[in-house]
C-alpha cells in the first residue's frame, strides 16, 4: 500500500511516450525508436518482447499518457494506490492513463510480450470511450490466464510483432485488430476473474462524467451542436457542485474536469477536418465554438497548429 506522500506525488508525475523511448534508449540502445512526430495524428502503437525489453528493477510510480497490455509470464507484483495485486505464473495485465502504478517484477528473468498504444490509435470516432471493448476492461487491471489462453495470446503478441516488422500498407488497421482480439480474450475470463474494482464515490462519479462527455460523440451531422462544454456545464447534469466534481475526476485521473474536456473536444476536432468536407466554420460552430477565431486558437493550443494547416498536411 502506499502512503499518502506517495498518492499526492503522483498528481504531479507523468511518464510520457517521449520518457518512456528515451530510457529505452539508455537500457536498450540496439532497440530502434521510431518517431513521434505524428502522435497526435494518427497516434502510437509499438509492441515488444519482455524479455528483451523489461528488467527487474521496479518502475516508477506514476501515472503514463499511454495504454499498455502486457502478457505476463512469471512473477510480480501491481502497486496500485489502493491494492497490491501479486501474479504467479500467467496474466494479463492492462494499464491506461487515468490510474497511476507501478510494477515489481520478482521472477529472475521477465518473460511474455507487451504493446503499448495512445487513445487516438485506438479509439474510432464512430465508437463512443464507454462503448469500446477496452473500456470493459479497465475495472479488471489482472486477469490471470490458463495455459491454452497463454498459447493463444503468445501467438496474437507474436503476429504483432511480425506485423511492426512489415511494410503492409494497412498493417496499423491489422494491429488494431489485433488488439481487439487480446481484449477479447480477457473478457472471455473476465466474468470469472474480476481481481480489482475502483468502487469509492469519487471513482463513481468519474464515471459518470466521462460517460456524459462521451456520450455527446461522435458528431454526425452540422446540425449537432455540443450541448455540454464546460466543467459547470457537467456539474449541473450531474447534480454536484463544479468543485465537487472537480475534486472528484482529479482524485481518480489525474487530470482536471475541463483538461478531459478540452482533450475530447481536440480529438473531435481532428476526426471532423480528417472525415468531412465541412469548412472550418462548421466544424467550430458543432463544437460550440461561435466564432472560428476561437476555435483557431483552443486547437493550436491543443494540437500546436491551426485547424487550416493541419487539414492542409
Amino acid at each position: 500500500m502506499l502512503s499518502k506522500n506517495q498518492e499526492l506525488s503522483t498528481l504531479q508525475k507523468k511518464e510520457t511516450l517521449e520518457d518512456f523511448y528515451n530510457k529505452l534508449k539508455i537500457t536498450r540502445p540496439e532497440i530502434p525508436t521510431p518517431s513521434l512526430g505524428m502522435i497526435n495524428d494518427i497516434g502510437h502503437f509499438n509492441v515488444f518482447n519482455r524479455t528483451t525489453v523489461c528488467s527487474n528493477v521496479p518502475s516508477v510510480f506514476s501515472r503514463r499518457d499511454f495504454y499498455k497490455i502486457s502478457l505476463i509470464i512469471g512473477k510480480g507484483i501491481l502497486h496500485y494506490p489502493d491494492a497490491q495485486i501479486e501474479i504467479k505464473g500467467r496474466a494479463l495485465l492492462f494499464t491506461n492513463p487515468n490510474i497511476p502504478y507501478s510494477w515489481e517484477s520478482t521472477s529472475p528473468k521477465p518473460a511474455g510480450f507487451f504493446c503499448l498504444f495512445t487513445e487516438n490509435f485506438i479509439y474510432n470516432r464512430n465508437e463512443t470511450l464507454r462503448d469500446s471493448l477496452l473500456w470493459r476492461i479497465n475495472d479488471s487491471p489482472v486477469i490471470h490466464i490458463n495455459e491454452e489462453q497463454e498459447v493463444i495470446l503468445t501467438d496474437i503478441f507474436s503476429k504483432m510483432m511480425k506485423e511492426m516488422d512489415g511494410d503492409y500498407i494497412h498493417k496499423y488497421d491489422l494491429l488494431r485488430n489485433y488488439v481487439q482480439l487480446i481484449v477479447h480474450e480477457a473478457l472471455k475470463v473476465k466474468p470469472q476473474d474480476i481481481i480489482f474494482k475502483q468502487n469509492n464515490a469519487s471513482a463513481r462519479l468519474t464515471s459518470l462524467f466521462i460517460e456524459l462527455l462521451e456520450r455527446q460523440f461522435p458528431i454526425g451531422s452540422t446540425e449537432h451542436i455540443l450541448e455540454l462544454k464546460t466543467a459547470h456545464d457537467f456539474a449541473c447534469r450531474l447534480l454536484v457542485h463544479v468543485n465537487h466534481l472537480n475534486h472528484a475526476v482529479k482524485e481518480v485521473t489525474g487530470k482536471t474536469t475541463s483538461e478531459h474536456i478540452s482533450r475530447r473536444i481536440a480529438t473531435e476536432a481532428v476526426a471532423l477536418l480528417k472525415h468531412t468536407e465541412w469548412n472550418i466554420a462548421q466544424i467550430a460552430y458543432c463544437l460550440g465554438f461561435e466564432y472560428p477565431a476561437n476555435f483557431n486558437i483552443f486547437f493550436k493550443r491543443q494540437m500546436q497548429c491551426t485547424p487550416k494547416g493541419f487539414r492542409a498536411n
